[in-house]
């Protein structure tokens, strides 16, 4: 308990706080994922300020870009699609809205207000990632559920309202299923 405690002291002091994209690499990798990332933001998509750290979780990169995240991931799809060996460490991208701290309430409230751009017509799912941390998942998709006033559709859902948990900090996106770079899904097809 305590290492665990410790350890999401380290996560959350240390990380960019305003991050707007999260990386995943194989563990070991993570110095190689921010060379990428920052190479993928600066010199293709022209970002000079750009800017990724590792989080303290083995295998995730934060970075923080002044581009909108989702442009940035549709524009990396394309570079993906056309040049598949400028991606040699990434598994996934994805873009952040918002940066909370680790709470179950400012989890909620954040959530809530993403949720408010859920058409009528449109179903969602809540996915929770967590990392370092005593939360439990099905306490914040009932948070979250019990206020959304939309049809839920776990299979193939309109939007998916993602929820990264890193220790300290959560990220939090509304997103289409299509927004998440799945690198090795992509090169296979």
């Amino acid at each position: 308990m305590l290492r665990l405690l410790k350890r999401v002291f380290f996560i959350g002091e240390f990380m960019l706080k305003d991050f707007n994209l999260i990386a995943t690499t194989v563990r070991g990798n993570e110095r190689a994922m921010i060379n990428e990332i920052l190479f993928l933001l600066k010199d293709h998509l022209g970002d000079q300020e750009a800017a990724a750290v590792k989080t303290g979780v083995r295998g995730i990169v934060v970075a923080r870009t002044s581009l909108n995240p989702y442009v940035v991931v549709e524009k990396l799809y394309g570079l993906l699609s056309e040049r598949p060996y400028e991606f040699r460490f990434a598994l996934r991208i994805i873009p952040i809205e918002c940066v909370v701290p680790t709470d179950l309430e400012l989890i909620k409230q954040a959530c809530l207000k993403l949720a408010l751009r859920i058409g009528e017509g449109e179903t969602y799912r809540i996915t929770v990632e967590k990392r370092y941390t005593m939360l439990h998942s099905m306490d914040i998709i009932s948070a979250v559920a019990a206020e959304v006033e939309r049809k839920a559709d776990m299979e193939s859902p309109d939007k998916i309202l993602l929820i990264e948990i890193m220790g300290a900090v959560t990220g939090i996106s509304l997103i289409k299923p299509r927004e998440i770079i799945s690198v090795m899904k992509e090169k296979m097809i």
